[in-house]
């Protein structure tokens, strides 16, 4: 095999990456793609520029799992500069207005927050990737375009207070999928009796992905063993119930042919995670109405 060639190996994984800051998702995608010389290599939920932390990157086949971990409940600390709010809702953008910030204690600062936990409804950040007619929400920002808030319901599991050293407020919120921690620190200033602006923002978890076993991008870029830092690509599915196949079940679901002899499902998990000898090969979506599996998604670990 030619040098060139052993370039063109497969890679099929997840890397659980510390995003540095001033960084976007986009650009840690490029630095895993000429890392691992792929072409197909995505993220699993954006991280603002100016955030850090928890930042999943899949690698060939994982790329069409990102759906099923597109659910994963989030935790992220994030620091509030009270009394300026700016266009962006963080550090990056201009201050369009200010407030005084109000004598708080601590106590009256958690009987606000108290009022957060549980189904709220967001009005999506002007400057956010939500796409409205065909472009992004950021490109109509910039040209100045008025645009109709977008709003979406979220859940907030959790919102605690860290630490208060006026005008900064750090707090730790664990929450669904799609919640806009910018809003969230809008809505929480305001709640206040003022405005503000994220100053610093760090994902701590994103489903079973936790920073603290995160690798720093720098290390993984510059390690001559970075293969070691590459999960399994079911790593984020776990929550899918497992079925193993047989021989005689895979060759049927290799060429897309339904199974009937896979166990209907027992609650709402209306998917399967189907393996071959310890691998997995598919996802399984249950028809209800013919009362059988049909393979959504085979996957092809090919190599060269």
């Amino acid at each position: 095999m030619s040098r060139g060639k052993r370039r063109d190996v497969r890679v099929h994984g997840i890397f659980n990456i510390d995003k540095p800051t001033g960084m976007t998702s986009h650009d840690v995608v490029d630095a895993v793609r000429k890392l691992v010389r792929h072409r197909q290599v995505g993220h699993a939920g954006t991280l603002d520029p100016m955030a850090t932390g928890v930042l999943v990157v899949v690698v060939g086949v994982a790329t069409r799992l990102v759906e099923f971990m597109a659910d994963h409940e989030k935790v992220y600390r994030f620091t509030i500069r009270l009394g300026e709010e700016t266009d962006t809702l963080d550090a990056e953008g201009q201050v369009v207005e200010r407030k005084p910030v109000p004598s708080l204690e601590e106590g009256d600062i958690r009987k606000v927050l108290e009022g957060f936990v549980g189904e709220i409804e967001q009005q999506v950040p002007l400057y956010a990737a939500v796409r409205h007619r065909g472009r992004r929400l950021y490109e109509w920002a910039r040209d100045r375009v008025p645009v109709e808030p977008k709003t979406r319901r979220v859940v907030i599991h959790e919102l605690t207070l860290e630490a208060w050293e006026p005008p900064l407020l750090t707090l730790r919120v664990r929450c669904s999928a799609g919640t806009y921690v910018r809003s969230l620190a809008r809505d929480v200033a305001r709640a206040l009796g003022t405005v503000g602006h994220v100053v610093e923002l760090r994902r701590l978890a994103s489903g079973p992905f936790r920073v603290e076993e995160a690798v720093p991008l720098a290390q993984l870029l510059e390690s001559p063993d970075w293969q070691t830092y590459l999960l399994p690509v079911d790593a984020g599915i776990q929550h899918i119930p497992r079925v193993d196949l047989s021989d005689a079940q895979w060759q049927r679901v290799r060429h897309g042919q339904p199974l009937t002899d896979v166990p209907p499902p027992e609650g709402e998990e209306m998917w399967r995670r189907a393996y071959v000898a310890g691998r997995l090969v598919a996802m399984l979506r249950w028809d209800p109405e013919k009362a059988l599996w049909r393979p959504r998604k085979v996957l092809m670990y090919t190599s060269g």
